[in-house]
């Protein structure tokens, strides 16, 4: 790869302050990224910087590789003896002239994305969008990577990290050699603004997502009957939603936590009399049936050896949790997954997992992922490779149906399942966090809808707690942004009104559309200005 010692960018104002050994990719993508300036590891005690130039880079038996991988720069990681934590790659660059920042999240986000001032103390998840005038540069791993990945913006540098903690401790590669990630980067073209950008590095980043063959629409019962459901309760849900129903796509009807056993999935409780019934019914009135579930959960009688081991923050006496290192375990949520397919779902929306593994949420993660001092019953696998492995399996054991990630991590998501739940919960009884949590994610991650997956922004919840004014709003951004569209209505609280906003809303969802682009992402991190399906359309979030 040849160096360089600086990067000519279109405008020229910012010749001067590039100087760096970092070469951008072209729009096609066809140069990368060079070797970094400095590699350092962590295992047992403090970082270390490695010994190297070029492509290789090690200390005592720590030692890292850097490969051409087509349009990618693969990261190859050896450790047959330390315990390895983490790999921190440099490059020198001067970063000064750019004014903001997005970096996306580990799993949802959290109401907190935006193009934010340059901090070197922020990490950016899986990769980072830096933004001066009209210029947007991109750095980031390929989706399906086998390390957590963060990028940090320095005054003087970018510097990738790649986490590589079994559990809480370090992995134990043993001999053989990780591969840690593929590094991507890009810039923009003359006259692309920072939204097209990011989409086409998305689309750099999962050359090959999985998406529904045709748009996603229709209800969920969360967000007015939070868990207090029934089959008899779904049936009605079900058969007064079914009026909005769009001919050649249908909408699906997806149960929601309140169905199961408290510790096993794989079973009803009292409220509901047959799950494959509960299916047929939902099939009988026109809609697809869908069901949630939480693939972690262990049943209390769970023998110790297949459990994970105890987190401060999580409460395993009461909802213990399966090792998913352990292959017997993910044997089980294989099995409840199929389950789902052979009652007749068509789609399950798994969740919870992030945080049953790791003991926090997202917007916890913030100095580490987990409490340290514990490990996988695999400690040789790192955390995103056990991850990954239980990723695919619940692919492998859904076939044909669709499956909804949510609170999953989002860069282990994409490629694999249909559509991914982008954000923390909306609400059915407080319009402020809708507002905080789902017009924020829709604003910063809809570059991921349909280039990682289909993205959720979660439900619309039409209630009488919350304002109509505002959720009509809400409702009319979600069913216009060619993104997937879930309607949780109170029946009760249904007028003309809200009857008309509704099916007019499943007619738009139903179609395909072009993504909705925000148009004033880059001043506020609520944008309210946006282009949807070519017209410019403005909402009051306030």
């Amino acid at each position: 790869m040849l160096r360089r010692n600086f990067i000519k960018l279109s405008s020229t104002a910012l010749v001067a302050t590039l100087y760096s050994r970092i070469t951008f990719a072209n729009p096609a993508g066809d140069q990368l990224i060079n070797d970094p300036d400095e590699v350092w590891a962590i295992a047992d005690g403090d970082w270390i910087k490695l010994s190297g130039k070029g492509n290789t880079f090690s200390d005592k038996d720590i030692s890292v590789e850097i490969k051409s991988r087509g349009n990618a720069r693969g990261i190859y990681i050896q450790s047959p003896n330390a315990e390895l934590r983490g790999i921190r790659m440099v490059w020198k660059y001067q970063t000064q002239k750019y004014s903001k920042v997005l970096g996306d999240h580990w799993e949802r986000s959290y109401g907190d994305l935006g193009w934010k001032t340059p901090d070197a103390n922020t990490k950016n998840p899986w990769y980072a969008m830096l933004y001066h005038e009209k210029q947007t540069a991109g750095f980031g791993v390929k989706t399906g990577c086998n390390t957590i990945c963060w990028w940090g913006v320095k005054p003087d540098a970018i510097e990738l990290t790649l986490d590589t903690h079994s559990g809480g401790e370090g992995v134990k590669l043993g001999n053989r050699t990780l591969h840690a990630a593929d590094i991507i980067t890009t810039m923009s073209s003359p006259g692309e603004n920072a939204f097209a950008t990011t989409t086409r590095f998305c689309k750099m980043m999962c050359e090959k997502p999985r998406l529904p063959k045709q748009p996603i629409y229709g209800i969920n019962d969360w967000y007015f009957a939070y868990g207090n459901n029934s089959q008899k309760f779904i049936n009605e849900f079900t058969k007064a939603m079914a009026e909005f129903a769009v001919s050649g796509n249908k909408p699906w009807s997806v149960i929601d936590d309140g169905w199961e056993q408290v510790d096993d999935f794989a079973k009803h409780n009292d409220k509901f009399e047959d799950m494959a019934k509960m299916a047929g019914e939902i099939k009988g009135l026109g809609m697809r049936p869908g069901i949630w579930t939480r693939p972690l959960i262990a049943r209390l009688d769970t023998v110790k050896n297949r459990l994970a081991p105890t987190i401060k923050g999580r409460d395993d006496a009461k909802t213990p949790i399966l090792d998913p290192s352990v292959p017997e375990n993910i044997e089980q949520i294989k099995h409840n997954i199929s389950l789902y397919r052979q009652w007749g779902y068509e789609m399950v929306k798994h969740d919870f997992s992030s945080y049953d593994i790791f003991g926090r949420w997202g917007m916890q993660m913030t100095t580490e992922f987990t409490q340290p001092g514990w490990h996988f019953a695999d400690q040789s696998k790192t955390n995103a490779e056990i991850i990954l492995n239980m990723y695919k399996a619940i692919r492998e054991a859904a076939g044909s149906m669709y499956l909804i990630g949510c609170n999953t991590l989002s860069h282990l998501s994409a490629g694999l399942f249909e559509l991914n739940r982008i954000g923390d919960d909306t609400s059915g009884k407080e319009w402020e966090r809708t507002r905080k949590m789902g017009v924020n994610t829709m604003g910063f991650r809809m570059t991921q809808n349909n280039t990682f997956y289909a993205a959720d922004g979660d439900c619309v919840g039409v209630t009488k707690d919350v304002d109509w004014n505002k959720t009509k709003q809400w409702l009319q951004l979600v069913a216009q942004s060619g993104s997937p569209l879930f309607v949780s209505a109170d029946p009760s609280f249904l007028g003309a009104e809200q009857k008309a906003a509704i099916k007019q809303a499943f007619a738009e969802a139903a179609k395909p559309q072009p993504t909705g682009e925000p148009l004033d992402w880059l001043e506020t991190n609520q944008p309210a200005k946006w282009k949807l399906n070519g017209q410019i359309v403005t909402f009051d979030w306030s």
